[in-house]
């Protein structure tokens, strides 16, 4: 796919993996709608540096666990940028809870989770699906993470959801094949707020020791993660697959 004069909605794309994504796609000229649940200002800023770039940008809030919200997202991306041919459904939480503790894991916390992390990015395919088909076709990425393929990561609900997604891009990508490609990047430790909030004092030790078990002896920057992401919505042959992006982590001593 040529991205330019192409339309993207991103989700919880006002910070991190998503921010760097917009402005990555704006580069190459394609215009996007950052969506948020309530990183409005990031997501504004992240916008006016989308149209400092020369493309259309919008910010637009949305709580992807909520069918509705879709919906109007979608419904506002194409009424704003006349289009939409990409999907990034990068919109993610979790609750940092250690494995063992089960008594910790409530039905809410679950429902949660499993809201945002895979009903979600479903919801907002299904969203962007008569858009897509109206442009001729389009790219759909899933921000996964290794949890879905290591069961290791900040709880056991966020270690399933990533694995149910992993899931997801497959099943997605035959039905909504041939004009709609899907797949996902399942990246390692990712450098930033996310992490620093969820590990607290523990974060730099963890990074650590993350950095020195991976091959290449370093951890994903956003911008790592952005690049994987481009690359499969701009690759007409992929679909159905999961990209690990973990600098050797997960195979590493």
């Amino acid at each position: 796919m040529n991205l330019d004069g192409k339309a993207a909605v991103i989700t919880g794309g006002g910070t991190g993996v998503g921010r760097a994504t917009a402005l990555m796609l704006a580069g190459r000229g394609c215009s996007v709608a950052v969506n948020y649940s309530k990183s409005k200002q990031a997501a504004e800023e992240t916008a006016a540096e989308a149209r400092a770039l020369g493309v259309r940008a919008i910010a637009v809030q949305a709580d992807v666990a909520a069918d509705d919200d879709c919906r109007r997202l979608a419904a506002t991306a194409t009424a704003e940028l006349g289009r939409i041919d990409v999907l990034v459904a990068n919109a993610g939480t979790t609750e940092f809870i250690a494995h063992h503790e089960l008594d910790r894991l409530t039905p809410q916390v679950w429902q949660r989770i499993l809201g945002v992390n895979l009903i979600g990015p479903f919801q907002c395919a299904r969203a962007v699906k008569a858009a897509m088909d109206s442009a001729g076709g389009g790219a759909i990425v899933m921000t996964s993470s290794i949890a879905g393929t290591n069961g290791v990561g900040s709880s056991i609900p966020y270690c399933a959801s990533k694995a149910a997604l992993n899931n997801l891009t497959l099943t997605l990508a035959r039905a909504l094949g041939p004009s709609i490609r899907v797949n996902a990047v399942a990246p390692g430790f990712i450098r930033g707020r996310w992490l620093q909030e969820g590990y607290g004092e523990s974060y730099e030790m963890i990074e650590q020791l993350a950095t020195a078990r991976a091959v290449l002896k370093k951890v994903c920057e956003p911008e790592d993660v952005a690049a994987a992401i481009v690359a499969l919505v701009t690759n007409d042959l992929i679909t159905g697959q999961v990209h690990i992006i973990d600098g050797g982590l997960t195979i590493g001593q």
